[in-house]
């Protein structure tokens, strides 16, 4: 878990998905690429309520969370895939 945690926060995608969430939670515009993978990396240990990505290997709770946070970003990543075949 600590390894995809690693590799999701360096996936431009992610970070793309973190700048929208943010607009849209917080009413906002923030631009893309504003979310550093530092930043990314902060957001998840903040969620998963850890200090350490290392926590996601042994626990129960911030691994489920960051599942939920995994699979939210993925659905986004479909739903963006879908409006560019459409747009096209």
């Amino acid at each position: 878990m600590a390894r995809s945690a690693a590799m999701l926060c360096q996936d431009p995608e992610f970070r793309r998905y973190l700048d929208r969430a943010q607009s849209h939670k917080g009413g906002v515009y923030i631009p893309d690429g504003t979310h550093s993978e530092e930043d990314a990396r902060d957001l998840i240990l903040t969620a998963c309520k850890i200090g350490s990505r290392a926590e996601l290997d042994h626990n129960v709770q911030a691994a489920t969370k960051f599942r939920q946070i995994k699979a939210h970003f993925q659905r986004w990543k479909s739903r963006q895939g879908r409006r560019e075949v459409t747009t096209q």
